[in-house]
């Protein structure tokens, strides 16, 4: 009875463990190349971008940012990528099809990050 209970609690924290985070590199990849483009919107002047799209964008970089470095992404290195991903994209018009793909992805990655980017979007802390 015991051996069954033991096995059974492994399990249960095995499986809670992969249900809670980890990336795989892949994800991580598209994670931080979403809060480069986030980021990269967010540098939009207002005058030729909404500013609603514009505070989501500095809300979304920052949580995504703060949930790259929970899972593991060196802060530095997490920055210099970040910043390549601006450098190409500065300057060039906001598009919304790369950032809906984003959204969807985000989204679907990471459970509740819409409602978490909403909260920090309504916080008014970006």
């Amino acid at each position: 009875m015991r051996k069954i209970l033991f096995v059974m609690m492994f399990l249960t924290i095995s499986n809670y463990s992969l249900a809670d985070g980890h990336l795989t590199e892949d994800q991580k990849k598209k994670t931080i190349e979403c809060a480069g483009i986030y980021y990269a919107n967010s540098m939009i002047p207002q005058a030729e971008l909404e500013l609603d799209k514009i505070v989501y964008s500095f809300a979304a970089k920052k949580f995504l940012s703060s949930y790259l470095v929970k899972e593991g992404v060196n802060e530095d290195n997490l920055n210099k990528e970040l910043i390549k991903i601006v450098d190409v994209r500065y300057g060039k018009p906001y598009e919304e099809n790369i950032t809906k793909e984003c959204d969807s992805f985000v989204y679907t990655l990471i459970p509740n990050s819409k409602s978490e980017i909403d909260k920090i979007v309504k916080s008014g802390v970006y």
